[in-house]
């Protein structure tokens, strides 16, 4: 019994690692929550508000303002706000996804390097950190995502419409360029 219970642990462990490894929006160096930073620091929603559904929005919109609020009280309730407002859009967005929360993870969490390198080459507008990473075959694929998440990186922030169609092709060039999206045309983000 207690081989049956070790080898049961270790491939619950390494399934539990691996999800954490590949999660790339719940972290803390993420980008839902640099966005979410940045909604803060500028007191605008709209920064958060193409991570998640338009359903949703409303309850974004209602946490934020209260964050907003609660922040200026002092120092702990302005970290316990932060705090509230980025676990409740994780959550949230992560919904949307239908995968569940299981909370914001910390900055240096693991995150696979080819989301890493996936994140670099939209950031420095070429492909070249993702070389030697994503199949040959797959190459002219990858290129078409990634062109298409390139052309609406740069929209303005109080167009959420607009910044929906760049989170919908960023997560298409993401999954595709991870070899998790084969052919599915849609996914949520």
């Amino acid at each position: 019994m207690n081989k049956k219970f070790s080898c049961t642990a270790a491939v619950l462990f390494s399934v539990l690692c691996s999800q954490a490894v590949f999660a790339h929006c719940d972290t803390m160096d993420g980008p839902l929550i640099a966005d979410a930073k940045k909604a803060i620091e500028s007191n605008n929603v709209n920064y958060v508000l193409k991570w998640v559904a338009p359903e949703s929005e409303k309850d974004i919109k209602q946490v934020f303002s209260l964050t907003m609020k609660v922040r200026t009280l002092n120092s702990d309730a302005k970290v316990l706000s932060d705090r509230y407002f980025f676990d409740t859009l994780v959550r949230i967005h992560r919904n949307g996804e239908g995968v569940p929360f299981t909370g914001v993870k910390p900055s240096g969490t693991p995150i696979d390097r080819k989301i890493l390198a996936a994140d670099k080459a939209l950031a420095i507008g070429n492909l070249s950190p993702l070389n030697g990473l994503v199949p040959k075959d797959k190459t002219a694929e990858v290129q078409k995502r990634f062109d298409k998440a390139l052309s609406l990186k740069k929209h303005d922030v109080n167009n959420v419409k607009a910044g929906r169609a760049y989170i919908e092709a960023y997560v298409q060039f993401f999954k595709f360029a991870e070899g998790e999206d084969e052919g599915n045309e849609h996914h949520h983000h």
